[in-house]
């Protein structure tokens, strides 16, 4: 008899929990966790975990006066469209979501749009095509500035400090290294430069020698970086080097220095410029750093804190709508936040005039020179300039 009641004992409890026990907010992830751009998924990823970590050590997510424990539901789309595709419509029919953050690439986005517009699913995407916002595209949100919004500025700057007149660049011949490329040619000419040599190559390819000894003989100043995943970025650089290029190498978007750094080494990254999401110096920023040292036991990568703010600009949409099911009143709410007080400082939405809706993030950016590993600011950025830091 006594076991009896001790076996009862569990169930008895169970029946005086209130009926409004909490309930779970699945927010999906579609992003790279494999390959070259495993840094870059990496860091989507790990930002909304972070925001949701933070929601859940208060006990979860209130809205409408229910609390919501968030579980982030991700999947690796190996940087490919179609198995981005695959994981979006296990996302939607499997796991349920209304929400997700990702995907990471260009081409990754546009092939997920045709499924999650349609099912009014909130993407918070990388992708750096300018085809992937636009007024048919409501459900889709950019959390991140991308090159169409810091290369000008950054090159004008980076032309004028180093008096740069033939610039080489490599880019992956994919949809994301085609519309970088394409917004870098005309931000050098604008400031009084040219890319005067283009290279593109499958994002598998290692070699990199032939391309940029071609390069190097078409008598460039710098070597131009941006549209390339983390890990080839550093190869680049090493085989730069070991091939005697002695000039300028510059990153104007897609945050990856640490993991430069780790493939190409100390030496060769030394005096790289390279455009910064992120301020070192900022308090915030740096706390938040320490945290994914902390949790992940790897390097912050730049891109992480624009998906952390993004990811709790979701979560206010979903308090200011009063609703996690409805995605159209929650997508109403989250067009109309402003001056959001991120870690990364002020936010709001813009590019209106560029993408004819306005859910393109504006944010402040740096330019910053590699010193020792490590990233440091010499510039100050917004849309229109760079102005030096005293």
């Amino acid at each position: 008899m006594k076991a009896i009641r001790t076996a009862l004992i569990p169930a008895a409890l169970l029946l005086a929990m209130p009926a409004h026990a909490e309930e779970t907010l699945k927010i999906g992830a579609v992003v790279t966790l494999s390959g070259a751009g495993a840094a870059w998924g990496q860091a989507l990823l790990y930002g909304a975990e972070l925001a949701a970590d933070d929601v859940n050590a208060k006990g979860g997510l209130e809205v409408a006066g229910k609390r919501y424990k968030v579980q982030l539901v991700p999947y690796d789309d190996k940087y490919q469209s179609s198995d981005a595709v695959t994981a979006t419509n296990r996302l939607l029919s499997d796991d349920g979501v209304k929400y997700i953050i990702g995907p990471m690439g260009s081409a990754p986005a546009l092939a997920v749009q045709p499924v999650t517009e349609p099912a009014k699913v909130i993407i918070m995407t990388l992708g750096f095509t300018a085809k992937a916002l636009s007024p048919d595209k409501p459900y889709s949100f950019r959390p991140n500035l991308t090159t169409e919004e810091t290369s000008y500025p950054s090159i004008a700057w980076l032309v004028k400090h180093f008096k740069l007149k033939k610039v080489g660049a490599l880019f992956p011949n994919d949809e994301s290294g085609q519309q970088i490329a394409r917004d870098l040619e005309q931000a050098y000419a604008k400031a009084g430069s040219s890319m005067s040599s283009k290279e593109f190559f499958e994002r598998q390819r290692v070699d990199m020698v032939p391309l940029l000894t071609r390069m190097m003989a078409a008598g460039i100043d710098a070597i131009e970086l941006d549209g390339n995943s983390p890990a080839t970025a550093g190869m680049i650089v090493k085989q730069a080097r070991e091939l005697g290029f002695k000039g300028p190498i510059v990153r104007n978007g897609g945050p990856a220095t640490p993991e430069i750094v780790a493939v190409a080494g100390k030496a060769a990254t030394e005096g790289m410029m390279v455009s910064s999401l992120t301020d070192p110096n900022n308090k915030a920023v740096a706390e938040y750093a320490q945290r994914y040292q902390k949790k992940y036991n790897k390097k912050m990568n730049g891109f992480s804190p624009a998906f952390y703010d993004g990811t709790h600009m979701l979560f206010k949409a979903m308090q200011d709508a009063g609703t996690v099911t409805d995605s159209e009143k929650v997508r109403n709410a989250l067009e109309a936040i402003k001056d959001y007080p991120g870690i990364q400082g002020t936010l709001n939405w813009g590019g209106k005039a560029r993408y004819g809706i306005a859910h393109q993030i504006e944010s402040p950016f740096f330019i910053s020179e590699v010193k020792d590993g490590a990233e440091v600011v010499r510039a100050r950025c917004n849309v229109e300039q760079c102005v030096d830091v005293k």
